[in-house]
């Protein structure tokens, strides 16, 4: 991954107002987490380039999730708007998610605080 090249395989978004389906109704859409889950997949085990189709059906997974999460989270609470309640409230039954979202929450708490402490001692409020 020394060369930061535009891979072949990878669709630009459409724009003649198809929706990102093609004639034959397949999605063709900008990739977005391409590069993220190339490096995760290497992480977990896989070749350091893995294919363009895994990482394509592994994105629209994580897509397609977090379309899911959104929507459901949108349905609760507020009616319309997402908060970080209402996703905490979502994954309360998975221990697993709920352990990293509420490590990620408190870690960003920590972030916070530690970024107003260096702000304070170097701007002095």
């Amino acid at each position: 991954m020394a060369e930061e090249e535009d891979e072949p395989g990878f669709e630009e978004e459409l724009e003649d107002g198809s929706g990102g389906l093609d004639a034959a109704g397949h999605g063709r859409r900008k990739r977005l987490f391409s590069k993220e889950l190339r490096c995760m997949m290497y992480g977990f085990g896989d070749d350091q380039n893995p294919y363009t189709e895994s990482v394509d059906i592994l994105e629209d997974l994580v897509i397609e999730f977090i379309t899911e999460m959104t929507h459901k989270a949108m349905s609760i609470g507020r009616q319309g708007r997402v908060q970080v309640e209402d996703i905490v409230f979502l994954i309360r039954k998975d221990p697993r998610k709920f352990a990293r979202v509420k490590d990620l929450l408190t870690m960003n708490e920590e972030l916070k605080r530690a970024r107003k402490a260096f702000d304070e001692a170097n701007y002095g409020s």
